[in-house]
């Protein structure tokens, strides 16, 4: 099977724009290929997840990824799969996040000896002239054309800013700018980036001739990945300090029973032959298959050792209703009142709920359990005196999970 085989095979590809030509470069360690990463946070989520995976993937196949930085796309803000305009970050708060992505970058991708390139598309975006790019660029996009993408669909629908219009144009631009600098020869993105991607494509061809190598390729379900970065209570990060190895794990191992053998078979590295004997598992067997997609992916991200902690404190959780290794929340003194603490508190500053509202409404409902104990009264306290030493364990329906501790 070639490398273009099994990233069809594992259900990575939507669309292409040269399928033969692609096909050669990929499968020949002849690819120099980007994907784009806007800084919209200060930790990368299980949102961005499949494009580093398949960066990996590639590399180890002998093709050279290069990582592209928003430092300038994300003074704009992508408008793409979006009903209102993002919150403008500074220039300061776009440069910390940035430097967060490298180090998380660092881990999926060698950019050791030049087998992998990191740039940040600041470096050009910022220094053009507004009436050079009319003239440069601005005779390649055609305005019809542009308002007719599905990346601006939902926005038209609110009203779609000029500054956000451009985004299209600057992202495109990107494309053109790392053929020049690096001979990049292929993009990679979402199907919600299909237009931006075919923008760049288009531009090279125009300003440099039909013959120039520029190609798309499109993640099948990259929008989807992008939903998978969201649960009640927030994001699932990347970073250890906002999404613990225990919750990341966590995360992988609730996936829904008809998700897990397409997570397994595009995020982790796993043989396809092992997958597809897979592919028969019912009942308990599909717990299985969540413990090795969560076990894999925990190991990927924060490393061997991380994800065996994580595996066996959730199975400790499951045997015995306690586990060492679960992420664990510190009570001070000042959150107790005459020696007790209320319930709604404890969810709240254990992260469990987003809201008081939120921690109210799980506690009526039944969802909230002490040490294995269901808890209906939302005017519940817990004693300080009570707490054990080694701790309780607050749980929030079946997925959430903390070690509540007294400093």
């Amino acid at each position: 099977m070639t490398v273009y085989e099994e990233l069809q095979a594992r259900g990575l590809i939507a669309q292409v724009t040269d399928e033969e030509e692609i096909k050669e470069l990929i499968n020949h360690g002849k690819a120099v290929f980007y994907i784009g990463f806007d800084p919209t946070a200060d930790s990368l989520h299980v949102g961005h997840f499949m494009a580093l995976c398949l960066m990996k993937r590639l590399q180890m196949a002998g093709n050279k990824p290069i990582a592209l930085l928003g430092g300038g796309t994300g003074m704009i803000g992508d408008p793409s799969g979006r009903t209102d305009m993002r919150q403008m970050m500074t220039p300061e708060t776009i440069a910390h996040n940035c430097e967060c992505f490298k180090k998380q970058m660092s881990r999926f991708i060698d950019f050791s000896d030049g087998k992998a390139l990191m740039v940040n598309n600041a470096d050009w975006l910022m220094d053009l002239n507004y009436v050079d790019v009319l003239r440069e660029v601005g005779p390649h996009f055609s305005v019809n054309w542009m308002l007719r993408a599905e990346c601006y669909k939902q926005r038209m629908e609110k009203g779609l800013s000029f500054l956000e219009f451009n985004y299209m144009i600057m992202q495109s631009y990107d494309f053109y700018a790392l053929y020049q600098k690096y001979g990049c020869n292929m993009q990679f993105g979402g199907d919600d980036q299909w237009s931006n991607m075919l923008g760049g494509t288009e531009l090279i061809r125009r300003k440099l001739g039909e013959n120039a190598y520029a190609m798309t390729i499109t993640l099948l379900l990259n929008s989807e990945g992008k939903k998978m970065g969201k649960t009640q209570s927030g994001a699932v990060w990347l970073d250890p300090d906002k999404t613990s190895p225990f919750d990341f794990y966590q995360y992988w191992r609730n996936v829904g029973d008809a998700d897990v053998l397409k997570c397994i078979r595009m995020l982790t590295f796993l043989p396809l032959e092992e997958v597809r004997e897979m592919e028969s598992w019912e009942g308990s067997q599909l717990n299985k298959a969540k413990e090795i997609l969560a076990y894999e992916l925990t190991s990927l991200v924060h490393g061997e050792e991380e994800a065996k902690k994580a595996q066996e404190g959730a199975r400790s959780l499951f045997g015995s209703g306690n586990a060492q290794d679960m992420p664990t929340t510190e009570l001070s003194e000042e959150d107790f009142t005459e020696g007790k603490v209320d319930l709604i508190t404890m969810l709240c500053k254990a992260e469990l709920v987003p809201s008081r509202s939120e921690a109210r409404r799980a506690i009526e409902q039944g969802g909230v359990s002490i040490d294995g104990e269901k808890i209906t009264d939302i005017r519940h306290q817990v004693e300080r005196a009570s707490i054990p030493q080694d701790g309780l364990v607050l749980k929030r329906g079946k997925k959430k999970f903390r070690k509540i501790i007294v400093k």
